[in-house]
């Protein structure tokens, strides 16, 4: 039983009830929200990872990248890079992993990682038809759909797939005069196969055995998002929402198969299209989870693009985006090191956190952290801030000399301690 089927059973299971525990909301709506796909718990019994919601009024949560490259393959450094993302309370972490011997990597990594762990199954399907056929437009049906079992059976919680990518999406998108066409490489990898072997995608075209693998192991799918634009250019155009039409049914018939199912989207888009990107997409899957990469709002700041999608992250998280996938400093540039995934994972809990305030959730925290400003209590401030390593380092680098409860940049001139002083004598 999927906690989707179960929920439609009207049974509470112990997912549901701490979600609603941690989520501060009634259990009865937790449950009947699960039994809509308006949330979804990614708990994949093999891997029994930390309990997770992510959807309709929950708080917004944060997703890590991390995985080797054919360029760069070290399993140490994904391993670390992996904890670091749970040290700075990613709230998932996905292996996207092209190099090396992906068996043992995500094997480590699920032993590493205590949070819900995510993948892309066709790029292991597909470096496998490079090594055994020359190419990845050999790959077969059964490659695709054997992939998907066998990641789930090591445990993967929430898996991607592309099954927006039809012969119908490619040949919208043929029509189309997008400046960069496709920049989803596992999008990338149905299309050339879609072309090459002149056939339908199949885990489009056979989209309920695909249900019936993930509804085996209660793996969460995650559709992905296979047209996003990869330039502002080219945000919101017809390619992308032909897929996403595509998603909208495909997401109901999970729905009815009792399989969980968030959508992914959309990429680069200027800030003014965001709002009406998502009502769009909650409208046509009616309110699937949506997990969002950024969206990244400028396309020429390579080195701060884990600001850039910071700022569309948290925009996104207030018009409804319930999962922001991180980008880091490095995104466009090199493989992240375990610094780039420090930086990522920090900017994007800043964004979700900027967006469940501005939605009237976890305003207790800013209040008790600016009440502990107001007091200069260094130690709760540190308690109660997102990044209290860097924040320590940044206070602990230049102390003030003579007046150290006040910070080194105002010292006796310390605004809060002045008006503390002469409104404390006009009481009297």
């Amino acid at each position: 039983m999927t906690q989707i089927s179960e929920a439609k059973q009207g049974n509470i299971t112990k997912e549901i009830r701490y979600v609603s525990k941690v989520e501060k909301i009634d259990v009865e709506i937790v449950k009947r929200r699960v039994a809509s796909g308006k949330i979804v718990i990614p708990f994949n019994p093999i891997h029994s990872p930390d309990i997770l919601g992510i959807g309709k009024g929950l708080r917004v949560k944060v997703n890590a990248n991390i995985g080797t490259s054919r360029e760069h393959c070290n399993i140490n450094e994904e391993i670390e890079k992996a904890k670091v993302s749970v040290e700075a309370k990613a709230h998932a972490v996905m292996d996207l992993s092209t190099g090396g011997d992906l068996d043992e990597i995500r094997t480590r990594l699920l032993k590493t990682v205590n949070v819900p762990f995510g993948t892309v199954p066709i790029y292991q399907a597909g470096i496998n038809a490079i090594k055994k056929h020359g190419a990845i437009v050999d790959m077969t049906e059964d490659d695709m759909f054997n992939m998907f079992e066998h990641q789930a059976k090591q445990g993967v919680d929430f898996a991607v797939t592309h099954v927006g990518i039809t012969k119908v999406s490619v040949e919208r998108l043929q029509k189309q005069k997008r400046l960069i066409p496709m920049v989803s490489r596992g999008g990338s990898f149905h299309m050339a196969w879609i072309l090459h072997n002149e056939q339908e995608n199949p885990l489009y075209k056979n989209f309920d055995y695909l249900l019936e693998l993930a509804k085996k192991y209660d793996v969460t799918l995650s559709l992905g998002d296979g047209m996003r634009s990869g330039a502002l250019y080219d945000s919101n155009d017809r390619a992308k929402f032909q897929e996403l039409l595509v998603i909208g049914e495909l997401v109901e018939r999970a729905r009815e198969k009792g399989v969980q199912t968030m959508v992914e989207g959309p990429g680069h888009m200027p800030l003014c299209d965001i709002k009406s990107n998502i009502e769009v997409m909650k409208t046509v899957t009616k309110e699937a989870p949506y997990f969002v990469l950024g969206p990244l709002v400028t396309d020429i700041a390579p080195g701060y693009d884990h600001f850039v999608g910071g700022i569309g992250g948290a925009i996104a998280g207030f018009a409804g985006a319930d999962f922001l996938c991180y980008i880091t400093p490095a995104e466009h540039l090199s493989l992240p090191d375990k610094n780039d995934v420090r930086e990522g994972v920090i900017a994007t809990r800043i964004a979700a956190h900027a967006a469940d305030l501005a939605r009237g959730i976890d305003r207790d925290v800013d209040f008790d952290f600016s009440k502990a400003r107001e007091n200069l209590n260094w130690k709760k401030m540190f308690e109660l801030c997102i990044d209290p390593k860097k924040a320590k380092e940044y206070r602990e680098k230049r102390l003030p000399v003579e007046y150290v409860e006040t910070c080194s940049m105002c010292g006796n001139l310390c605004a809060i301690e002045i008006v503390k002083k002469y409104l404390k004598e006009q009481g009297k």
